[in-house]
Protein backbone atom coordinates (compact mmCIF):
# COMPACT_ATOMS: atom_id res chain seq x y z
CA UNK A 1 0.00 0.00 0.00
CA UNK A 2 1.39 2.67 -1.30
CA UNK A 3 1.32 5.58 1.55
CA UNK A 4 3.93 8.06 0.86
CA UNK A 5 5.25 9.76 -2.32
CA UNK A 6 6.48 13.51 -3.66
CA UNK A 7 2.86 14.29 -4.48
CA UNK A 8 1.48 13.21 -0.87
CA UNK A 9 1.72 11.96 2.45
CA UNK A 10 -1.10 9.60 3.00
CA UNK A 11 -1.12 8.30 6.54
CA UNK A 12 -1.61 9.86 9.77
CA UNK A 13 1.88 9.98 12.01
CA UNK A 14 1.02 11.55 15.20
CA UNK A 15 4.23 12.63 16.33
CA UNK A 16 4.40 15.03 12.97
CA UNK A 17 1.48 16.74 12.66
CA UNK A 18 2.66 18.49 9.71
CA UNK A 19 2.14 15.18 7.66
CA UNK A 20 -1.27 15.85 7.63
CA UNK A 21 -1.70 19.78 7.36
CA UNK A 22 0.92 19.82 4.89
CA UNK A 23 2.32 16.94 3.08
CA UNK A 24 -0.57 15.51 2.42
CA UNK A 25 -2.01 18.30 0.03
CA UNK A 26 -0.93 19.89 -3.43
CA UNK A 27 -2.79 22.95 -4.38
CA UNK A 28 -3.91 21.34 -7.91
CA UNK A 29 -2.79 18.66 -10.42
CA UNK A 30 -1.28 18.68 -14.00
CA UNK A 31 -3.43 17.12 -16.23
CA UNK A 32 -2.36 14.71 -19.28
CA UNK A 33 1.01 14.23 -20.06
CA UNK A 34 3.79 16.19 -18.29
CA UNK A 35 5.04 16.65 -22.48
CA UNK A 36 2.22 18.70 -23.12
CA UNK A 37 2.87 22.41 -24.06
CA UNK A 38 1.62 24.47 -22.61
CA UNK A 39 0.72 22.25 -19.36
CA UNK A 40 -2.47 22.67 -18.14
CA UNK A 41 -3.43 21.88 -14.38
CA UNK A 42 -6.98 21.00 -12.79
CA UNK A 43 -6.76 24.06 -10.15
CA UNK A 44 -8.05 21.88 -7.65
CA UNK A 45 -6.65 21.08 -4.59
CA UNK A 46 -6.00 17.52 -3.86
CA UNK A 47 -5.00 15.21 -0.76
CA UNK A 48 -6.38 13.56 2.38
CA UNK A 49 -4.72 11.12 4.39
CA UNK A 50 -5.85 7.62 5.77
CA UNK A 51 -6.14 7.72 9.93
CA UNK A 52 -4.68 5.05 11.65
CA UNK A 53 -8.51 3.73 12.50
CA UNK A 54 -8.89 3.65 8.41
CA UNK A 55 -5.61 1.43 8.59
CA UNK A 56 -6.93 -1.28 10.84
CA UNK A 57 -10.32 -1.05 9.81
CA UNK A 58 -8.91 -1.58 5.66
CA UNK A 59 -6.06 -4.58 6.97
CA UNK A 60 -8.28 -5.94 8.50
CA UNK A 61 -10.99 -6.54 6.05
CA UNK A 62 -8.54 -7.88 3.73
CA UNK A 63 -6.97 -10.29 6.59
CA UNK A 64 -10.96 -11.63 6.74
CA UNK A 65 -10.47 -11.90 2.62
CA UNK A 66 -6.61 -13.72 3.22
CA UNK A 67 -4.95 -10.61 1.85
CA UNK A 68 -1.97 -9.36 3.32
CA UNK A 69 -1.06 -5.77 3.30
CA UNK A 70 2.17 -4.57 3.27
CA UNK A 71 2.68 -1.00 3.94
CA UNK A 72 5.31 1.32 1.43
CA UNK A 73 7.02 4.23 3.15
CA UNK A 74 9.15 5.52 0.10
CA UNK A 75 13.01 6.64 1.07
CA UNK A 76 15.45 8.43 0.02
CA UNK A 77 13.63 9.21 -2.84
CA UNK A 78 9.99 10.22 -3.33
CA UNK A 79 9.93 12.05 -0.16
CA UNK A 80 9.37 16.10 -1.05
CA UNK A 81 6.06 16.41 0.33
CA UNK A 82 7.76 15.35 3.73
CA UNK A 83 10.69 17.64 3.13
CA UNK A 84 8.15 20.41 2.19
CA UNK A 85 6.72 19.36 5.74
CA UNK A 86 9.46 19.48 7.57
CA UNK A 87 12.70 21.33 5.50
CA UNK A 88 15.37 20.13 8.22
CA UNK A 89 14.71 16.61 6.65
CA UNK A 90 16.05 17.51 2.84
CA UNK A 91 19.84 18.52 1.95
CA UNK A 92 19.10 22.56 1.27
CA UNK A 93 16.74 23.40 4.05
CA UNK A 94 14.62 25.80 1.64
CA UNK A 95 10.45 26.08 2.04
CA UNK A 96 8.98 24.02 -0.79
CA UNK A 97 5.70 23.09 -1.96
CA UNK A 98 4.33 19.61 -2.56
CA UNK A 99 4.85 19.02 -5.88
CA UNK A 100 2.09 19.33 -8.50
CA UNK A 101 3.48 17.29 -11.38
CA UNK A 102 5.14 13.75 -11.81
CA UNK A 103 8.75 12.28 -11.96
CA UNK A 104 11.70 12.14 -9.85
CA UNK A 105 12.75 15.33 -7.54
CA UNK A 106 16.13 16.53 -6.43
CA UNK A 107 14.19 17.07 -2.97
CA UNK A 108 15.12 13.63 -1.00
CA UNK A 109 16.24 13.20 2.38
CA UNK A 110 18.85 14.09 3.75
CA UNK A 111 20.94 11.39 5.16
CA UNK A 112 21.66 12.94 8.49
CA UNK A 113 20.28 12.29 12.00
CA UNK A 114 17.30 14.11 12.35
CA UNK A 115 16.02 11.98 8.93
CA UNK A 116 17.07 8.90 10.47
CA UNK A 117 15.37 9.81 13.92
CA UNK A 118 12.18 11.43 11.59
CA UNK A 119 12.15 7.87 9.60
CA UNK A 120 12.66 5.67 12.71
CA UNK A 121 9.63 7.49 14.64
CA UNK A 122 7.46 7.11 11.37
CA UNK A 123 8.20 3.41 11.09
CA UNK A 124 7.75 2.64 15.33
CA UNK A 125 4.01 4.24 14.43
CA UNK A 126 3.24 2.48 11.43
CA UNK A 127 4.76 -0.99 12.30
CA UNK A 128 1.88 -1.84 14.63
CA UNK A 129 -1.10 -1.29 12.05
CA UNK A 130 0.38 -4.01 9.41
CA UNK A 131 0.74 -7.43 10.91
CA UNK A 132 2.57 -8.13 7.49
CA UNK A 133 6.43 -9.58 7.73
CA UNK A 134 7.66 -6.58 5.59
CA UNK A 135 7.53 -2.76 5.53
CA UNK A 136 8.49 -1.82 1.72
CA UNK A 137 10.53 1.06 1.82
CA UNK A 138 10.71 2.16 -1.80
CA UNK A 139 14.46 2.87 -2.33
CA UNK A 140 14.68 2.99 -6.08
CA UNK A 141 14.53 6.54 -8.16
CA UNK A 142 16.64 8.68 -6.34
CA UNK A 143 18.08 11.68 -7.76
CA UNK A 144 21.78 12.42 -6.12
CA UNK A 145 21.85 15.50 -7.52
CA UNK A 146 21.15 17.55 -4.06
CA UNK A 147 23.58 14.85 -2.40
CA UNK A 148 26.48 15.57 -4.41
CA UNK A 149 26.25 19.40 -3.14
CA UNK A 150 25.41 18.73 0.91
CA UNK A 151 27.75 18.97 3.07
CA UNK A 152 26.56 16.70 5.20
CA UNK A 153 26.38 13.87 2.75
CA UNK A 154 30.04 14.38 2.01
CA UNK A 155 30.77 14.41 5.29
CA UNK A 156 28.86 11.07 6.11
CA UNK A 157 30.41 9.67 3.23
CA UNK A 158 33.59 10.53 4.51
CA UNK A 159 32.90 8.98 8.15
CA UNK A 160 31.48 5.91 6.74
CA UNK A 161 34.12 5.31 4.25
CA UNK A 162 31.64 5.39 1.27
CA UNK A 163 33.18 6.21 -2.00
CA UNK A 164 30.07 7.64 -4.17
CA UNK A 165 26.74 8.59 -3.81
CA UNK A 166 24.95 5.05 -4.81
CA UNK A 167 27.45 4.03 -1.71
CA UNK A 168 25.73 6.75 0.28
CA UNK A 169 22.24 4.81 -1.19
CA UNK A 170 23.27 1.57 -0.02
CA UNK A 171 24.07 2.92 3.59
CA UNK A 172 20.90 4.86 3.74
CA UNK A 173 19.11 1.42 3.38
CA UNK A 174 21.17 -0.64 5.15
CA UNK A 175 20.55 1.56 7.89
CA UNK A 176 16.42 1.66 7.99
CA UNK A 177 16.97 -2.16 6.92
CA UNK A 178 18.91 -2.61 10.71
CA UNK A 179 16.32 -0.93 12.19
CA UNK A 180 13.01 -2.55 10.66
CA UNK A 181 14.82 -5.87 11.34
CA UNK A 182 15.16 -4.85 15.07
CA UNK A 183 11.28 -3.95 15.25
CA UNK A 184 10.67 -8.25 14.16
CA UNK A 185 10.03 -7.26 10.88
CA UNK A 186 12.01 -7.21 7.29
CA UNK A 187 11.96 -4.90 4.63
CA UNK A 188 11.32 -5.27 1.03
CA UNK A 189 13.49 -2.35 -1.29
CA UNK A 190 12.93 -1.85 -4.75
CA UNK A 191 16.88 -1.58 -4.80
CA UNK A 192 17.79 -5.02 -4.31
CA UNK A 193 14.96 -6.88 -6.39
CA UNK A 194 13.27 -8.19 -2.87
Amino acid sequence: WHLTEDQGWRVEIEKYPKLMSKAAWRSETVVGHLNQKPRIYDGTRHGGYYTKADIREIVAYAAERKIMVIPEIEMPGHATAAVAAYPELGCTGKILEVPTEWGVKEDVYCPSEATFKFLEDVLTEIIPLFPSPYIHIGGDEVDKTSWKKCAKCQQRMLTEHLKDEDELQSYFIKRIERFIQSKKRDRKSVVEGK
